[in-house]
């Protein structure tokens, strides 16, 4: 029988056929169609992986399950409860977001067009909001603070959830990257590309950029906490540090470089 276009090949085989008995075909999707209707997508989902599966064992010339073994994680039955509230977490997450890519799209404006990182932020959003809300310990915490090492590129989202909280002005998110040309009023009302503790001592605590800077730190700030803790100067056994990482930023040799230093001595 001759066969139509043979259309590309997945997982190194051919993803059409010709179709030999098409009622028979007819007669399965039909079966499919009322196992949907009756039972609902997700039991249908199911007895597809199954039989994709049972294909697979029978050694079936069909593309392999994409799904592989958990690493590094854990199935959704043994997640914890989550502590806060999921709806307005969400909803305060896409405000800020929002808020972030209009700040870096008001710096690209005729007349100013320094612009900035508009995606950064927003692809790790999630991991931010929920550290600042749930894991992060500020400097009052009894055990003491931790230490946080954002992203410099990320920074965008950092002054846009301080806007929402009221720490940063209208005006201070409309001069971002113009720290010597955005004056109003005869003061400069600007903030840094960056994250820069120089320009901004109450905001930031350690620079980051340039890429690479802020693995490398973190890294040496977690070994001289352990360093407090051993030599009995300082109890930082109660404090973390935290290294974000983003941009292709462990592309530079600086990001990657001290990986031994941490592994060696555990550091957290």
């Amino acid at each position: 029988m001759p066969t139509e276009d043979a259309g590309p090949i997945i997982n190194g085989l051919p993803s059409r056929f010709p179709d030999i008995d098409p009622e028979e075909t007819q007669e399965w999707k039909e079966a499919l169609d009322l196992l949907i209707r009756d039972k609902g997508e997700q039991r249908a989902r199911y007895i597809m992986l199954s039989l994709l599966q049972h294909s697979r064992e029978q050694h079936v010339g069909v593309p392999s399950l994409t799904t592989t073994d958990y690493v590094n994680t854990i199935p959704v039955e043994a997640e914890p409860w989550f502590p806060g509230d999921e709806d307005q977490e969400r909803a305060f997450r896409r405000l800020i977001r929002w808020n972030a890519a209009v700040l870096v799209h008001r710096a690209q404006r005729p007349g100013v067009g320094v612009g900035g990182h508009i995606s950064t932020y927003a692809s790790a959003a999630t991991l931010y909001e929920v550290g600042l809300n749930h894991f992060f310990r500020g400097h009052d915490h009894p055990g003491g603070g931790d230490q946080v090492f954002f992203q410099g590129h990320a920074s965008p989202g950092m002054y846009a959830r301080a806007f929402l909280e009221g720490r940063l002005s209208e005006t201070q998110l409309d001069g971002f990257r113009q720290e010597k040309s955005h004056v109003v009023d005869g003061k400069i009302q600007a903030l840094p590309s960056y994250p820069h503790p120089r320009l901004m001592p109450s905001f930031w605590q350690f620079p980051t950029v340039s890429m690479g800077l802020g693995p490398i730190n973190a890294i040496y700030q977690a070994q001289f906490n352990k360093y407090l803790h051993n030599r009995g100067i300082k109890d930082t056994s109660g404090q973390h540090v935290w290294a974000f990482l983003d941009d292709g930023e462990t592309d530079e040799p600086e990001a990657l470089g001290h990986l031994d230093i941490a592994a060696r001595e555990g550091l957290d």
